[in-house]
């Protein structure tokens, strides 16, 4: 039985990941590139513009949103989390599909049906 003192554990150092140094703002160079390259996209999402333009994610949101309303690109789905778009093809409408919502007419009672029998 050897009651040698036990080695200490040492600690690895962990492994820090470099700190993204995204803009803030929109330089010229980076919002022409926006409306140019960005629409030819195949996935357009916040995620991929902060990825390709180095921008950060509230300027991508932004970004992204101003590219629908101009229908640069169109939605896919949008959701509360992320939105999804694709570029805008010309045989297309700029409207997007995931967006659309149906108006239902608004049904009658069965007194106000009473009624106009009554003024017939």
């Amino acid at each position: 039985m050897a009651g040698g003192k036990a080695k200490k554990k040492k600690w690895s150092k962990g492994r820090s990941k470099d700190k993204a140094n995204n803009a803030v703002i929109f330089d010229k160079v980076t919002y022409e590139k926006l409306f140019k390259e960005v629409p030819t996209y195949k996935l357009i999402t916040p995620s991929v513009l902060v990825d390709r333009l180095k921008i950060n994610g509230s300027l991508a949101r932004v970004a992204v949103r101003e590219l629908a309303a101009k229908g640069l690109i169109k939605a896919v789905v949008i959701s509360k989390k992320q939105a999804i778009y694709t570029r805008a093809t010309k045989e297309e409408d700029a409207v997007p599909v995931a967006t659309e919502k149906k108006v239902k007419a608004p049904k009658k009672k069965a007194s106000e049906e009473e009624v106009e029998e009554d003024d017939e």
